[in-house]
């Protein structure tokens, strides 16, 4: 079974929290137990399992990532300003695939699924879920 969620950001870097749209797709499903993939479409987004209690680990992730790959210093930012956007999608990566237990998501107490904004504000971002059975 395949559903795409859509959301909207409001800064240009972000961690976006879609764990509970994540499992609303798998419950939609019926899957009890299989994987669940979830794909960001466009290459200026990514996807990350992060820690989930505070919100800190993701302010932090969007600075290491600035200072690993600051803004203005790439060859594509002559055609339209991205490119530090474009290598930190590339570095953390467009999906993730988390295994379905009894229905529900296998993540532990303290892991959310994120969509990763690094150039934004977009008025509409599509993530790809997929969910596949074991049997």
């Amino acid at each position: 079974m395949r559903d795409i969620i859509i959301l909207s950001t409001d800064r240009r870097e972000v961690l976006v929290d879609i764990t509970c749209e994540v499992e609303a797709v798998v419950a939609k499903s019926g899957v009890r137990d299989g994987l669940v993939s979830v794909y960001a479409q466009g290459a200026t987004g990514a996807i990350m399992i992060q820690e989930n209690w505070d919100d800190s680990v993701q302010t932090d992730v969007v600075h290491l990532l600035q200072k690993l790959i600051p803004r203005g210093v790439w060859l594509h930012d002559a055609q339209d300003g991205n490119g530090d956007a474009h290598l930190k999608a590339g570095l953390v990566g467009p999906s993730e695939t988390i295994p379905v237990i009894d229905g529900r998501l296998g993540l532990s107490r303290w892991q959310n699924i994120f969509f990763c904004e690094f150039d934004g504000p977009r008025r509409e971002r599509r993530i790809v879920c997929t969910v596949i059975a074991d049997r």
